[in-house]
């Protein structure tokens, strides 16, 4: 049985036969918490937070990519990447790395998993990209329908996207257009008042 996806993807082309589903390694990540009971800033909490603009539904949507993820690094069959959003997860919990490597790597997965950042380069490019396509393929082929865009886009998007942080308590983030509108319209005004004594 394969699981739904909570994001409403829609269903994939059929797909020559996957390797089985593993379900009891699928029921193992669902089960699987971060936090223990009562955590006063919960694992989701602290993801929506640090990832500027994300609600909490966001963070408990990028949590459950982020668990097919981990599924496909065990049974794809091939080396995996993630998306942009799912790395992010992958990064915060790496943080907690007790609940990362002695309870998900030791108790659910049953093998390390490893982070290999990039090693930057026109041949590390080109690896990464064709893992991430390799990827997408495996998400639709083993979980019977694309992944979400929202969270998996397409690799000449995931590859062009640049990530900026800023401090919001201290700064805000304009889009260009709207700054380059309100610019045009202060000198307007300011030519108009010179104009006008």
């Amino acid at each position: 049985m394969k699981p739904a996806s909570p994001v409403g993807a829609p269903q994939a082309a059929p797909q020559p036969p996957a390797r089985e589903f593993d379900a009891e390694l699928w029921r193992r990540l669902l089960e699987f918490r971060v936090d223990a009971p009562g955590a006063a800033l919960p694992f989701l909490v602290r993801l929506a937070r640090e990832q500027h603009g994300w609600t909490l539904a966001d963070a408990q949507a990028a949590w459950f990519e982020y668990l097919r993820f981990l599924y496909l690094a065990r049974r794809a069959g091939h080396a995996v990447t993630p998306s942009n959003e799912v790395d992010a997860v992958w990064h915060l919990h790496l943080v907690y790395t007790r609940s990362y490597w002695d309870e998900l790597c030791a108790n659910v997965l049953g093998a390390p998993l490893h982070h290999g950042p990039t090693l930057g380069g026109a041949a590390e490019d080109r690896r990464y990209r064709e893992q991430y396509e390799a990827t997408l393929a495996s998400y639709s082929r083993l979980f019977g329908e694309s992944p979400p865009k929202r969270f998996w886009p397409p690799a000449g998007i995931r590859f062009r996207q640049q990530f900026e942080t800023h401090d919001r308590r201290r700064s805000v983030a304009v889009p260009r257009a709207a700054l380059y509108a309100a610019a045009v319209a202060a000198a307007l005004a300011l030519a108009a008042l010179a104009l006008s004594v």
